[in-house]
């Protein structure tokens, strides 16, 4: 299993979550949101989304979703609109790896505020298979779908 983005060692950090057990629909659209957003406002922005104050927005998977308004200090609108707390906070622990992996590897870093998030995906991880026993001695799938979570961070050009 590889990384979707191109990767230069002496300027990027990587992080990759196998097989967390969170939505991968809801992965796909925080992915979305922070592609291309300093590590600092992306993690600050899934800690708002945790406390249900700044909604993600959904633009595939949007079926029946209502418009949200932020409930923090923006006071902004958002058209339609989650608020994904589980999967919030596995992509922030993969994101908090990639900074981390970035302070170890990256010799010329000076400031954390110089990284952002180049690449973030999400894919379908594998099915755990599941059942739920019903009357007459019959059963459901009762299966948990699984995410990959993926996370290039790159030093910013000054």
């Amino acid at each position: 299993m590889g990384y979707t983005g191109k990767y230069d060692p002496e300027r990027m950090a990587r992080a990759y979550g196998k097989e967390l057990h969170i939505s991968p629909k809801h992965s796909v659209e925080i992915c979305r949101a922070i592609r291309g957003l300093p590590v600092t406002s992306a993690i600050s922005m899934l800690e708002a989304v945790e406390r249900k104050e700044e909604a993600i927005p959904f633009r595939r998977y949007n079926k029946c979703v209502p418009h949200q308004k932020t409930r923090g200090p923006y006071k902004k609108k958002t058209g339609p609109g989650r608020f994904p707390v589980k999967a919030s906070k596995a992509i922030r622990t993969v994101i908090l790896s990639a900074q981390e992996n970035a302070e170890k590897q990256i010799d010329d870093i000076t400031d954390i505020d110089d990284l952002r998030i180049s690449t973030a995906a999400a894919s379908r991880g594998r099915v755990i298979k599941g059942w739920m026993p019903r009357a007459h001695g019959r059963w459901n799938a009762w299966n948990e779908e699984t995410t990959n979570i993926e996370i290039i961070l790159e030093m910013m050009e000054e």
